[in-house]
């Protein structure tokens, strides 16, 4: 990787650094590659792991897309380009492995699009977040016109996106773009804490549920709940279902296999 540190932190956990701190993490053409290989290979390939972090290097998580490499280029290559962050934000979306977002700093555009797009995120009391890409003529190109109004609300995510206007912490935290403020020393310490409570779990399962979540915002209440149902099927017929029950009844704690 050439824009990205990727590293287990321990034998389940994948911390998946942006790697540019002198221009803020901005996302280059490179780094699109480099993030639609990370988060490919996670949704295609079985693993071990059962929790992703996506943080960043410096002061900053995200300054956005990387208008200075984009200065010169062509329409042809700009749209080129884009594929490949389509791609990554696709498979990010997609990844059957819990992502967690660490924000480190502001997360501006794009970087605040990757932290939408992760499962949830804790922020550092510093952070600031805005979709300004209205200000330079452009409008979200991954997924932030999505993402945004489902953790915000349709109105909310219009005011947001319409006036490019930053916003903080308590915000990000009332409005649903985070879940939690951290003090910028605890950050990773407590995104680590979260981390290891999740592979606490059986892993079989939360990506089941995973899936049945992400899949709310396309059915209605009850095609939802036959998709809940199919999920809830094939969490019975695994091991790690039989040894949670036995542990349960043994009082101690599970052993679970992923299977």
């Amino acid at each position: 990787m050439n824009t990205l540190i990727v590293e287990e932190k321990n034998e389940f956990i994948l911390v998946v650094t942006l790697n540019r701190p002198e221009i803020k993490n901005a996302i280059n053409s490179v780094m699109m590659q480099d993030l639609k290989n990370v988060f490919g290979n996670l949704c295609q390939y079985p693993t071990h792991l059962k929790c992703v972090i996506l943080t960043a290097n410096g002061d900053a998580f995200c300054a956005g897309a990387d208008l200075k490499e984009r200065k010169e280029i062509s329409l042809e290559d700009w749209q080129s380009q884009h594929v490949w962050l389509q791609g990554a934000m696709r498979y990010l979306v997609d990844c059957p492995i819990p992502v967690i977002s660490a924000v480190n700093g502001a997360a501006i555009g794009g970087g605040l699009e990757l932290v939408l797009a992760s499962d949830f995120a804790y922020a550092a009391s510093n952070a600031v977040f805005s979709q300004p890409e209205v200000k330079v003529g452009l409008m979200p190109g991954a997924m932030g016109t999505q993402t945004l109004a489902r953790a915000t609300g349709l109105r909310r995510a219009k005011e947001l996106a319409f006036t490019g206007d930053k916003f903080g912490t308590e915000e990000a935290l009332n409005w649903g773009v985070i879940n939690k403020i951290c003090a910028p020393e605890k950050l990773m310490e407590e995104v680590m804490f979260t981390a290891n409570k999740i592979c606490e779990n059986a892993p079989f399962a939360i990506r089941e549920i995973k899936r049945a979540i992400n899949k709310s915002h396309e059915f209605d209440i009850k095609s939802g709940y036959d998709f809940e149902l199919e999920a809830y099927k094939r969490v019975l017929a695994t091991k790690d279902r039989a040894e949670g029950i036995l542990a349960f009844n043994e009082k101690r704690k599970p052993q679970f296999s992923g299977k």
